[in-house]
């Protein structure tokens, strides 16, 4: 694989580059919405419950509210923290974990969706998951 070199400090490879732009995305994805749930807990709050008022979920919304929230935050944490480490160090166990966590947070909002028979919120979730998935591949090659 050819290496790009990028200033004094880094060297990166293609694969590299993807790597670190799949967490990149991962990271704004997870950090705006996490951080949009911690800012506007309130206005969540009242979508969610009555998007899942006529669900099992009607009773737990705010608890599931918090669990997302908190996947979501960390998963944007340790996308961004991926991205310096990939950029620095050239360990790839930050990004990692983000991957693994934005799909654990997928799969749990697409759960969701499908249980509201929300299907094209659903459906608009597998690309993201998609993603998920194979950065979750590329950084363990």
């Amino acid at each position: 694989m050819e290496t790009l070199e990028i200033g004094l400090l880094v060297n990166l490879t293609s694969l590299n580059l993807i790597q670190i732009l799949g967490a990149s995305l991962l990271a704004v994805l997870f950090l705006q919405s996490g951080l949009d749930k911690i800012f506007d807990w309130k206005g969540n709050l009242a979508w969610l419950t009555d998007h899942f008022s006529k669900s099992i979920f009607k009773n737990i919304v705010g608890f599931l509210l918090l669990i997302i929230t908190i996947l979501e935050v960390f998963a944007g944490i340790f996308s961004l923290l991926g991205v310096f480490a990939i950029l620095f160090k050239q360990t790839m166990s930050y990004a990692l974990i983000g991957a693994i966590l934005s799909a654990f947070s997928l799969l749990a909002l697409f759960t969701g969706q499908r249980i509201a028979k929300d299907y094209a919120g659903a459906g608009s979730l597998v690309n993201y998951f998609i993603l998920s998935i194979l950065m979750i591949y590329l950084l363990s090659i």
